[in-house]
This record gives C-alpha cells, structure tokens and sequence, in this order.
C-alpha cells in the first residue's frame, strides 16, 4: 500500500481516538473526578455533590446525602439562641451546671446568671441571700400571737409623733400577750446617701426601742433592725413618707 492510501486511513484513526478520549465525558451529575464537576463540588461514588464531609461545609452547617445543611440551634453566641438559653458547645441549649457558664456566673434553672448579692442586707426585706442570690424568706411554723402596727417618721426625724406613740401604746398591749422578741426594722426613704440613711434608720429603731421599753416591754424582746434606705420604693413625697417608718415584726 502506497503512503498516499495511509494517509486518510491514519486521520481517520486519530479523530476515532480523540473521540474516545475527549468524546465520552460522563453526563452531569455523573462522574470520574472532580473535574467533571461544577465549582465547589466533589465526584463522590462517581455522583457529583456539594460536600464529602463536614469539613467541606461552612460553619454551622453538617454534610448529609451530599449537601450542606444548617445545624439545628448552631450558634457562636448567647444572642443568637432563645430566650432562657445559653451557648454551650455550639449549641442553644438550657446550661445544666456552673461549670457551662462563663467564669463568675453561675447556672440557675438553665441560664447563667451572675449572682446578685453577699449577704441578706443586699436583698429586700423578705428575701434572704442563698448561694449568691436574693429567694424569698420561707415563713416559720406558727402565727402571730397579735398583729403589730408601723410607726412612721417625718422627713429626716427620727422623734417619735404623737400618731406614732399612740400606735406603739398599742403594739406594746400585744407585745405583753406574748414572752416572744420582735425585731424593729428601720426605714428610710432615698433621699440622702446610703450611710447616713441606714445611721437614721437605726436611730428609728433605737426610739421606738426606747419607747416600748418605757412601756414595760423588755429590752431583750426588743432587736433593732436598720435597713436604711435598702427597701425603699416611694418616687414622690407622699410614697417617700410610706418609706420612713419602723416595723414592728415577730421572730
């Protein structure tokens, strides 16, 4: 065979091969490799999809059947989970000890919280201080032998009015019914710093202490309380007078 009759023989060989090797790329989402995919995708078991794992995945999504989906309650921050829940591990969820809270906080009925007080002075007058925060004074067992009436001071007085000692001749008819002490809770309203606001409420206690002693109450029964200004809740003249005031409490 002459090379003139080989010629067209050996052009049809050549383009039968690039169209084997060029001609029988696998139809999309098929697959050989990574380049027979779009951008960002990977052949995985020749099928091409959006991830192979969770590391192909942005953060805060997961890699399932090949796509990336968002996590559910994924977060970074406190403010991106709801109301009453905390960001622990990645997750919105309620905290179950102190040791998921950020340092100085503790985990209180699932939410950290940083503690509110050191001792019972810094709680309103029926709360108590318990494991850094103010909780309600459980009542004790029994009731009182007879009710007993506040006494209420003038602005920045600490001498007992005529209402005043009219209301304590009263008290002091209870007081003798029964051998128990009674705790005398001074008040002041919030005007004033707080030092010389919780003195004023001592001096309070200390007359209203003095009187029913005059009385023939014991001195014993009688425990003067100053809470200063500490629970104080009047805005204007008339709620500021509530606030001066002694009371007169069984223990």
């Amino acid at each position: 065979m002459s090379n003139k009759s080989l010629t067209p023989l050996l052009g049809v060989l050549v383009l039968g091969a690039t169209f084997v090797l060029t001609g029988c790329k696998p139809d999309y989402p098929a697959c050989d490799t990574d380049t027979d995919c779009q951008a960002k995708e990977f052949c995985v078991n020749k099928k091409c999809q959006q991830c192979r794992d969770n590391r192909d995945c942005p953060t805060g999504n997961a890699c399932a059947a090949g796509k990336c989906s968002p996590i559910a309650g994924f977060c970074t921050d406190k403010a991106q989970c709801p109301a009453g829940e905390e960001c622990i591990a990645n997750r919105c969820r309620a905290c179950a000890n102190d040791g998921e809270c950020p340092t100085g906080m503790r985990c209180v009925q699932g939410s950290c919280m940083r503690p509110q007080c050191s001792t019972d002075d810094q709680c309103a007058q029926d709360q108590e201080c318990k494991d850094g925060f103010c909780v309600s004074i459980v009542p004790t067992q029994g009731t009182s032998p007879c009710p007993l009436e506040p006494v209420y001071f003038g602005f920045d007085q600490a001498t007992l009015t005529p209402e005043a000692t009219t209301t304590l001749g009263n008290n002091s008819s209870c007081l003798k019914k029964a051998d128990r002490p009674v705790n005398l809770v001074g008040h002041a309203d919030p005007r004033g710093t707080p030092e010389y606001n919780m003195a004023l409420s001592d001096r309070r206690s200390q007359a209203v202490k003095d009187y029913l002693q005059r009385l023939g109450i014991p001195a014993a029964r009688l425990i003067p309380v100053p809470r200063g200004e500490l629970d104080s809740q009047g805005t204007d003249e008339a709620s500021w007078a509530r606030d001066r005031r002694v009371e007169l409490e069984w223990q």
